[in-house]
């Protein structure tokens, strides 16, 4: 039976306070929510999040990738290819994207269990990930959070598998974003609440219960989405789920992630499930969809992920509400900024095994490592012999570094180091580490996050972050 192998998740370091929002200094222990940084997005998160899940296990087997997302950078151009290169999958895996819902995560995860089933595919990553932005100073700025959330589906020893999935369709004017809009927006609250996502979560959550001769007492965990902690909790006694059932929503500490919410909270609830227990998801947009599953005996067999409460312990404040404004590129400015084609499409396309997958060469001669790619060795000058190696899933060392005080930053020095990796030396940007906190020799991993944005797009490449003390 199809269903849940492996799970990560990714949630941004950067914590932005309710109260730096409201221009009052943070307290410790209030509420706050996720925020990506100024070279994270949609893409840069899935990647992490699909890295995290995939940790110890054989990439070569993956042959599907779906990714969910209703803030992808582009309007035509396939997300989840670029998630295949960048996570160094064979180049014959299947690619789908799914957006333009909220609800985009859970279908992209019950479409890679009918895959799965079906036979059309053996192992399917999917990963749900979402930025989405609200204006500043408006209410939904301090409910909407940033994260993302992977999962690896397959029918050989899942730790979870999928019983049964429902889903209603709606058409509905309550939460929307059309094509060139910066911000989401939303209808008058008691409307999006009263006549959009109660009746909707409501119907879909019942109609599965009905399905499954099931009732809320028979799940260990339910995780519903919801726009605010309010509604959720309407929702919760509008289905008459006691609270020790529900999984907590994060309202205050993460915040609405989108399109990966429900899913977030399903990778959560995993963190502490036991074997025979029953969890059921919830997500809202343009209707609802709901999937049930039940955990079996090879939930203890996997390696602790990298998972919701990992991330939520690794957390770092963001000084000032200005400062946000400043990472997200929300201060308006005098002029806008210009628009050319931007970086060489035929560069991209000649570097992308350097620049996306992070892949290295190594010498068949002598074993030595380089990077970037070329034709002769540096150690033995072996010429035209070298075997891909990638370095995205190594970890390195800091061998030299410098403070940049002009790259462009919110929150400058931009921290440039050179990394040894298996040997080879890498020009690398340093993130998640205060510049009084470098040191030499610092052992390092690597996450992908846009280096800069031109041409009105946005290129990404690996910077280096230090290797957490556990995990």
């Amino acid at each position: 039976m199809a269903g849940i192998l492996s799970y990560g998740a990714y949630v941004p370091p950067t914590r932005l306070a309710f109260a730096t929002v409201g221009g009052r200094p943070a307290k410790e222990g209030g509420p706050e929510k996720a925020v990506a940084w100024n070279d994270e997005d949609a893409v840069s998160m899935a990647v992490s999040a699909a890295v995290n899940c995939l940790r110890g296990l054989d990439r070569a087997t993956v042959d599907a990738v779906m990714f969910a997302s209703t803030t992808y950078p582009f309007a035509e151009k396939q997300g989840a290819a670029f998630l295949a290169r960048a996570l160094d999958l064979p180049r014959s895996v299947r690619s789908v994207d799914f957006s333009g819902s909220l609800r985009a995560g859970t279908s992209a995860l019950r479409a890679a269990a009918d895959a799965v089933a079906a036979g059309s595919a053996r192992r399917v990553l999917v990963v749900a990930s979402d930025c989405r932005t609200a204006a500043p100073g408006t209410p939904l700025e301090t409910n909407v959070g940033d994260a993302a959330v992977a999962f690896l589906v397959g029918d050989a020893d899942p730790i979870a598998t999928l019983d049964a999935s429902h889903a209603v369709a709606d058409e509905i004017v309550d939460v929307w974003r059309t094509a060139g809009d910066r911000f989401i927006h939303t209808w008058e609250d008691r409307f999006v609440v009263q006549e959009g996502y109660l009746p909707g979560i409501v119907e879909a959550v019942a109609g599965l219960l009905e399905k499954t001769g099931t009732s809320p007492d028979d799940y260990a965990k339910l995780c519903l989405y919801a726009p605010d902690a309010r509604s959720h909790g309407g929702a919760a006694r509008k289905l008459r789920v006691d609270a020790a059932r529900l999984q907590d929503p994060l309202f205050g500490r993460l915040g609405n992630a989108g399109c990966a919410f429900a899913l977030l909270q399903l990778a959560h609830a995993l963190e502490d499930a036991s074997p025979g227990e029953r969890l059921l998801a919830a997500a809202y947009g343009d209707g609802a969809e709901v999937l049930a599953f039940t955990t079996s005996e090879h939930l203890e067999k996997l390696e602790p992920r990298r998972s919701v409460s990992w991330h939520l312990a690794r957390r770092r404040g963001v000084k000032s509400y200005d400062r946000y404004l400043k990472a997200r590129n929300l201060q308006l400015g005098e002029y806008e900024p210009p628009r050319d084609q931007g970086l060489s499409a035929t560069i991209h396309f000649r570097e992308r095994d350097e620049d996306v997958s992070f892949v290295a060469q190594k010498c068949n001669a002598c074993g030595a490592v380089q990077f970037p790619h070329q034709r002769v060795c540096e150690t033995c000058f072996a010429k035209d012999g070298f075997a891909r190696q990638r370095l995205s899933d190594r970890t390195g060392r800091v061998l030299t570094y410098t403070f940049d005080f002009f790259f462009p930053t919110p929150d400058p020095p931009t921290v440039v180091t050179i990394c040894e990796i298996d040997g080879a030396r890498v020009h690398l940007q340093l993130v998640n580490c205060a510049p009084e906190d470098v040191a030499l020799d610092m052992p390092v991993e690597f996450e992908l996050r846009r280096i800069h944005q031109s041409g009105g797009r946005p290129n990404y490449y690996w910077k280096a972050t230090p290797v957490p003390e556990a995990g």
